[in-house]
């Protein structure tokens, strides 16, 4: 299967690679994705034949630490009110910069929300990436306050350079 592309976006966004260009590695085989994107672009990966040298994900969609109930209220919310979930989920993404994130959005979808509040990061399919010799690289901000840099950090730190970032929120 070849690689589709080698930018994937965020729940809610299009565009927006633009952010990331301090960090990106822009070639014919680096993917890279954000947030939702970055499950996305994994998940490319993984399932291409095609050479990648490296895989790099911009504050990956990281929820597999939270609770059941956490999740459930998330969808409730989107559920509600997808309007001004949307526009809460825009302003915690960008803190605590003052990027303007409205002129990047598209609506997302419930689907789109569950699958990312509920996907889990294989270890085994991270560490074969990493055995075919594909280099994982993970940015994530100290002030996110979308995941638990933190425990993304840590979870992440076994198979990818990651970078830690002060005084940066999820859109780094």
């Amino acid at each position: 299967m070849k690689i589709s592309k080698d930018y994937f976006s965020g729940f809610c966004l299009e565009n927006e690679s633009e952010l990331f260009e301090e960090y990106r590695v822009i070639n014919d085989f680096t993917v890279s994705g954000f947030s939702y994107g970055a499950i996305k672009a994994f998940e490319e990966v993984i399932s291409s034949e095609q050479r990648v040298d490296t895989l790099q994900l911009f504050s990956p969609a990281f929820f597999q630490t939270q609770d059941k109930k956490f999740k459930r209220m998330q969808l409730m919310f989107f559920k509600k009110d997808a309007q001004a979930y949307c526009n809460n989920f825009l302003e915690n993404i960008s803190h605590p910069s003052s990027i303007n994130t409205n002129k990047y959005f598209n609506q997302g979808s419930y689907e789109h929300l569950e699958e990312l509040l509920t996907y889990e990061w294989d270890e085994e399919k991270l560490q074969a990436l990493v055995d075919k010799g594909v280099k994982i690289e993970v940015f994530l901000g100290q002030e996110d306050k979308i995941i638990d840099s933190k425990k993304a950090n840590d979870f992440f730190l076994k198979f990818a350079t990651v970078y830690y970032i002060k005084e940066k929120g999820h859109i780094l």
